[in-house]
């Protein structure tokens, strides 16, 4: 190594690998949203390869709380990251309706069920795994991780980055108004058929979307999305329609 390519005096082989780490993908505002989902993803592509290996139900039923405590645990590592979530003043309007929004994404979602809606048949998640009671340890856990883990996960996936990242590279420049309607359109079937149920879906992203444009925080596209999530979730426990999990 010459004189020029040794690193200052004083600067040791670690802060060279830090300051690279730090420069380098892991830094990156588009990873700092995309990693929560890709590892969320991840985790739906290993449940389906150990089911095809013959694991049970039963055997996988505890790999959600696994996967809900693993994309938390990107979340917290890239919390620095995410400024539209913390600049933005939540009023009592916007609130108000973006729980009108939830509560009607999640009427439509239960009523767009018919057989050309869907992609497949949905396994579902049955917390009684066969048994006649329920786990209700289980069915706290999935409700907990579907209204306040997976909203905040798929918000700054698919509405901050993606849809705005259509627009421009610089996407945390880009204010939600000015989403360009092929970002939207693209982002909206893209999200309906990350589900089972795929109109709803787009609908379902088509509502968020135009909640975050209309408000411009992300804050309540990530509240409407909690709304449908866990009164879904009630309403399947409710209803023993364990297929909408």
């Amino acid at each position: 190594m010459t004189a020029q390519q040794r690193p200052p005096t004083g600067v040791s082989k670690v802060s060279v690998s830090r300051s690279v780490l730090q420069s380098g993908f892991f830094s990156r505002e588009s990873t700092a949203r995309i990693l929560p989902f890709a590892t969320y993803i991840a985790f739906i592509a290993i449940a389906d390869v150990l089911s095809r290996l013959g694991w049970t139900d039963n055997e996988l039923r505890w790999l959600y709380p696994v996967k809900i405590a693993a994309v938390v645990i990107v979340l917290l590592a890239y919390r620095k990251h995410y400024s539209e979530l913390k600049r933005h003043t939540f009023r009592a309007r916007t609130a108000v309706m973006s729980v009108i929004v939830g509560l009607i994404v999640l009427v439509l979602w239960v009523n767009l069920d018919a057989p050309w809606m869907q992609i497949g048949t949905a396994a579902g998640f049955d917390p009684t795994s066969g048994a006649r009671q329920i786990d209700w340890l289980l069915v706290a856990l999935r409700i907990t991780g579907a209204a306040l883990v997976v909203p905040v996960m798929e918000e700054l996936f698919w509405r901050s980055f993606l849809m705005r990242w259509m627009v421009s590279g610089d996407f945390l420049k880009v204010h939600p108004i000015s989403v360009r309607l092929q970002a939207i359109a693209v982002t909206a079937i893209l999200f309906g058929f990350e589900h089972n149920l795929w109109l709803a879906g787009i609908v379902a992203g088509l509502a968020y979307t135009l909640l975050y444009m209309r408000t411009g925080t992300l804050w309540a596209p990530i509240l409407a999305h909690a709304v449908t999530n866990g009164l879904l979730g009630l309403w399947i426990v409710g209803t023993g329609n364990w297929a909408y999990w």
